[in-house]
């Protein structure tokens, strides 16, 4: 009688469990790790990006150690940056970079930040109103330089770093211009040795930007006010050679 009882016992216990572990509530009501990605990546392809991040964190919290879950962490990041959360997709990246640093996709993590922080100080006013980014806080833009020239250094043959490389030469001319403004204020108010530096400082970082040769009729301009004839006729010569069409800048200047 007491075997037959715990024999019982025993099927009973045997099949709550089966009911109990066979379907859980979150696949039933939300789908599996690959269901809830292509739910999130179809909310990402319609722009609906808040959608999108709901879809993939709630992957995350359910399925935190699959590969679905490292993909979704990249697409939370790429999700904010496209809904101008910038410092959180830079957070998210940064994250995503100290973690999984021989991750496959790791490139695309170095790609996202380098975008958000170009974005990052951009209002959404200036979205509609024509904006000389020269003018505006050159550290964002820096180190979107900086985080796209290590993209391209370190993974040269990743499919971002053609785009990369081409936005790379984009801020460039932003952040020497940026330069150049400040030197050619620095004339104005006779600063003249602060003038050299900035312009020098241009000269040796942003190599092949189209601000050079201002760059150099406003370093002749500054040796000339300093009386420095040896570097003024140095920086003509340089002139001369490579820009022959700003030699009319100097008129009544040279020696």
């Amino acid at each position: 009688m007491i075997a037959r009882i715990f024999l019982i016992f025993t099927l009973v216990w045997f099949t709550g469990c089966a009911t109990t572990d066979d379907k859980p509530a979150s696949i039933t009501e939300e789908g599996d790790a690959a269901e809830l990605f292509s739910k999130g990546k179809k909310q990402m392809r319609n722009k609906n990006y808040l959608l999108a991040i709901e879809k993939f964190e709630a992957l995350v919290s359910r399925y935190p150690f699959g590969v679905y879950a490292q993909q979704a962490q990249l697409e939370i990041a790429y999700a904010n940056y496209a809904s101008a959360e910038p410092d959180i997709a830079i957070a998210q990246a940064d994250d995503f970079i100290k973690l999984n640093p021989q991750h496959t996709h790791v490139d695309y993590a170095y790609y996202i930040k380098a975008l958000a922080n170009f974005k990052r100080f951009e209002g959404a006013f200036d979205r509609f109103v024509p904006r000389d980014f020269s003018d505006l806080d050159p550290n964002p833009y820096r180190q979107s330089f900086l985080d796209f020239k290590l993209l391209v250094q370190q993974f040269p043959e990743s499919r971002y770093a053609p785009d990369a490389e081409q936005r790379m030469v984009y801020l460039r001319n932003i952040l020497a211009r940026h330069e150049l403004n400040v030197a050619d204020f620095y004339y104005r108010k006779g600063a003249y040795v602060a003038v050299s530096n900035r312009c020098q400082y241009l000269l040796e970082t942003f190599e092949g930007s189209d601000s050079i040769p201002e760059a150099l009729v406003l370093l002749a301009k500054a040796y000339n006010k300093l009386n420095l004839e040896d570097s003024y006729n140095d920086t003509v010569r340089l002139i001369e050679l490579n820009y022959p069409h700003e030699l009319e800048q100097l008129e009544g200047l040279r020696s």
